[in-house]
């Protein structure tokens, strides 16, 4: 890696928008020949589009979704799985923080995670304190709390204004997934 400062970006707020931002982060840097890794904490076994695309730009834009889907009216049973899976998809994030093969590295909804309690804010933390100088990361998801805040480089808030949910259209397909 060339002699570069890597940032910790975040994305949040209760706006559309978040992890569409970060991906496009993403594609740009990977247009700039950087590799870039994915952890979904929350997302998993849906098929979102931008998995299409990621295995299209081939190995060096990977996403790993890693959660048990929403998490947000889950049971304590259920909580306890989200739990086991926050674990493993921050334990995974940290080891390829610190392999140092990844330019960049986004923890898609992470910010959700810590939250709803599956995650600590302590290990975030700790994670974020362990970034390689070179590393850009990027973090994101609803409510990031002040602490992450702190830390970060760079930080948008992404505000709903209007959402067609609202109005009673569905989730459509190339918008939300």
């Amino acid at each position: 890696m060339e002699n570069r400062q890597g940032l910790i970006l975040v994305n949040t707020g209760n706006g559309k928008g978040k992890t569409t931002a970060a991906l496009g982060l993403g594609v740009r840097a990977w247009g700039q020949g950087f590799k870039v890794l994915v952890v979904q904490f929350i997302k998993g076994n849906w098929k979102y589009g931008e998995l299409k695309t990621a295995e299209s730009l081939g190995p060096n834009f990977v996403i790993r979704q890693m959660g048990e889907g929403f998490v947000r009216n889950a049971k304590d049973d259920d909580k306890e799985a989200h739990r086991l899976v926050a674990k493993e998809a921050l334990q995974e994030a940290r080891q390829e923080l610190l392999s140092e093969k990844w330019d960049m590295i986004i923890l898609d909804e992470i910010n959700y995670a810590i939250k709803f309690g599956i995650l600590s804010l302590e290990a975030v933390l700790e994670l974020l304190e362990a970034k390689p100088d070179a590393v850009h990361l990027v973090l994101t998801g609803r409510d990031a709390r002040p602490e992450i805040i702190d830390k970060a480089d760079l930080v948008t808030e992404m505000k709903e204004i209007k959402h067609p949910y609202k109005k009673g259209i569905k989730a459509q397909k190339g918008i939300e997934f």
